[in-house]
């Protein structure tokens, strides 16, 4: 997979951090939800916060945001302490929520005008932004239609659109893709890009390890409340698992119990790891010639790619389904 971002080393800067965690702990009760999580981000980087569900990304964010009160900790956001001056803090902060609050009484530009008012932007200083903010969401035909009327797409590229309408310091972007076709996540990958390549700095939360591996110039693995994993793509990749993967499927002339069948016999020989899924075996390995030169002659399927962030991850968290 192409990894354009990883290329893009950001030069040490001395100005501010955007965003400063350190050692923020939640509880509810006995349970604690998040454990001692620690980061900072560089000015005008993209860093991803991954997870499965219930690992804490959710807490963590709320916690940053000011909504929900941590238990131990300390969060500077753009310069000012968080809970005690959230408020001020989240006037020089973009927010795309997992789910759009656009109010579909309003026309587009409508919700882009009365949003301004909650930052304090002068009327004829909003309408000046509207227009640009319209068509850098690719918006501006729908600038008189009711949100009703717009596509799923079009709602996700309003809401970050809205987000931007105070210039923030920092934008956070909760699932900014979730739900929507192909061609939309690509549109709004395309803006993403424009934002950061322009220096805006991006804290992105996403279940789409393609998405972290496109966009984020960092990322940092979250499970259980605790960060098992930080850094490049290609860093945590090389860091966390073998280089090469080949996934087997399908029927075994020999035998049959398919791949399964095949990988419990034979998979350890070829690999240093292997995992099966279903119907599907993943070898986990250095080299594979001789893996394919196997394969070659048993009738089974296969493919053959480089190690990506969805191994790691997977390797990491599990494959088992989380549903909370």
């Amino acid at each position: 997979m192409d990894r354009p971002n990883d290329a893009l080393e950001r030069p040490v800067t001395r100005q501010r951090s955007p965003l400063v965690v350190e050692g923020l702990r939640k509880s509810y009760g006995d349970h604690e939800v998040v454990r001692g999580v620690s980061f900072s981000l560089v000015p005008g980087e993209c860093f991803a916060l991954l997870g499965p569900n219930g690992a804490g990304k959710t807490t963590t964010i709320r916690c940053i945001l000011g909504q929900t009160m941590p238990s131990d900790g300390r969060i500077e956001l753009v310069g000012e302490s968080v809970p005690d001056h959230a408020r001020q803090a989240r006037q020089r902060v973009g927010v795309v929520p997992q789910t759009d609050s656009l109010d579909p009484d309003f026309t587009a530009a409508e919700n882009l005008e009365v949003f301004a008012r909650y930052f304090g932007i002068a009327p004829d200083q909003a309408r000046e932004r509207i227009p640009r903010l319209l068509a850098f969401a690719g918006l501006e035909a729908k600038a008189d239609a009711k949100v009703p009327a717009l596509s799923g797409g079009m709602k996700r590229r309003l809401t970050m659109a809205r987000a931007l309408i105070n210039d923030p310091e920092l934008l956070v972007m909760d699932e900014p893709t979730t739900g929507l076709d192909p061609q939309a996540r690509h549109l709004i990958w395309d803006r993403l890009k424009g934002l950061i390549t322009d220096g805006k700095t991006v804290l992105l939360t996403t279940h789409f390890m393609d998405e972290a591996e496109r966009l984020a110039h960092r990322i940092a693995i979250l499970d259980e409340g605790r960060i098992i994993a930080i850094g490049t793509p290609r860093d945590v990749i090389a860091e966390h698992i073998e280089p090469q993967v080949v996934e087997v499927f399908g029927d075994w002339a020999e035998h049959t119990g398919g791949a399964p069948a095949w990988a419990t016999a034979h998979a350890a020989a070829f690999s240093r790891r292997f995992e099966i899924s279903g119907e599907t075996a993943f070898c986990y390995i250095d080299e594979p010639g001789a893996l394919l030169d196997h394969l070659a002659g048993t009738g089974l399927r296969y493919l053959h790619r480089p190690a990506n962030l969805e191994d790691v991850f997977l390797k990491l968290t599990g494959r088992e389904l989380r549903d909370s």
